[in-house]
């Protein structure tokens, strides 16, 4: 059973890493990777994380694989990287991680306007959070940066494990 185990965590691994296809109208337009799409999108909608030096991305691979997020939501999170690549590519013709700021910004613009995308907008800010203000523990904000800029001291005692 152990190879199963680790197979089972490898396969979860690489879903984050693994490519997102993205269509321009009936032809297959490129891959992107999930993972660097969600750092640009976190840098983007949070600039301060970034600045903290709080990995908000690699926060989402506990996401990805915790046992209480829905398959349903993981999908959804994933899709929209899809969706908000579509988008950049429908408005300026190349991926969201190869557009300048101001495109990037206006690309989001155009998405919030739909209901996905408000709500895929929401749900990155709400990781975004989890990850910068959540116990280092869990990988976001390792060295508590986000905790000195709010001069927040967290909960004592603090977590020993990952709850998953």
């Amino acid at each position: 059973m152990y190879w199963m185990n680790s197979r089972r965590t490898f396969m979860k691994l690489g879903f984050f890493s693994s490519g997102v296809v993205i269509m321009n109208g009936c032809d297959v337009f490129g891959i992107v990777t999930l993972h660097d799409t969600i750092r640009v999108v976190h840098k983007d909608l949070f600039p301060k994380a970034k600045e903290l030096n709080i990995d908000t991305a690699d926060y989402m691979k506990i996401v990805f694989n915790h046992s209480r997020i829905t398959q349903e939501d993981k999908d959804f999170l994933k899709n929209g990287v899809k969706w908000l690549n579509e988008e950049a590519l429908l408005l300026f013709k190349t991926t969201y991680i190869k557009l300048s700021d101001l495109n990037r910004q206006k690309v989001l613009q155009s998405i919030a306007k739909t209901d996905w995308g408000e709500s895929w907008i929401r749900y990155m800010m709400q990781y975004i959070l989890e990850a910068t203000l959540g116990d280092p523990i869990y990988r976001g904000d390792k060295n508590e940066a986000a905790w000195k800029w709010l001069a927040y001291e967290g909960g004592k005692p603090s977590p020993k494990k990952v709850y998953l």
